[in-house]
């Protein structure tokens, strides 16, 4: 039996493993800086601008798995739930969004997002977060719309079909207004105008 931390320990635990920048760091070892591309977002996406395809790919995986190892020990063995459950999947979050490693700065936090679910639902909610995801931007080719109508997407297949109260107000809730926030500058644009 693995030993049962306290679960005010297991927060830092979970932001301090979200805060970690991947993106920059593997990104650097490539000779490349995703925050000198693209939006300047040191996020996956200008990982794989800045260094390519194998860059952006090790970087997304190792942004995801950060939450989804954390967030699935702590809900699926662990079992916490309530309060405390909903501050540890909301920690990778702010991790990844405000990491003290670069400054308080960070990413937009999608795969760290999609992560936080895999913990938590294992395949259920990701598949229905990259189905909505990918329809919305092809649509509207605009990343913050594409965000908005994949998280109402995600909360009605949660009503519907995981009618968890913690899921959905203890979790999605909290985490669909860190991402509208991040991604809020995007709302300013028509829904069919993508910027870069």
């Amino acid at each position: 039996m693995l030993p049962f931390p306290h679960p005010w320990l297991y927060l830092f635990i979970s932001y301090l493993l979200g805060s970690l920048p991947f993106s920059v760091w593997i990104a650097r070892l490539a000779g490349a800086d995703p925050r000198q591309v693209g939006d300047q977002n040191p996020g996956a996406t200008n990982a794989l601008k800045a260094g390519g395809k194998w860059v952006g790919l090790l970087a997304l995986l190792l942004d995801i798995s950060k939450a989804a190892a954390p967030i699935g020990m702590a809900y699926q063995i662990y079992q916490w739930r309530g309060a405390e459950m909903a501050l540890i999947a909301l920690a990778p979050l702010l991790g990844h969004a405000y990491s003290p490693f670069l400054r308080f700065r960070g990413g937009k936090a999608l795969a760290t997002a999609l992560g936080v679910w895999i913990g938590l639902t294992l395949w259920q909610v990701p598949l229905v977060a990259l189905a909505g995801i990918t329809l919305w931007y092809l649509l509207f080719k605009n990343p913050g719309w594409a965000v908005l109508f994949t998280l109402a997407g995600m909360a009605i297949f949660l009503l519907l079909f995981r009618p968890d109260p913690f899921l959905l107000y203890g979790v999605l809730a909290p985490q669909s207004a860190l991402l509208i926030f991040k991604h809020r500058h995007h709302f300013l644009q028509s829904p069919s105008k993508r910027k870069a």
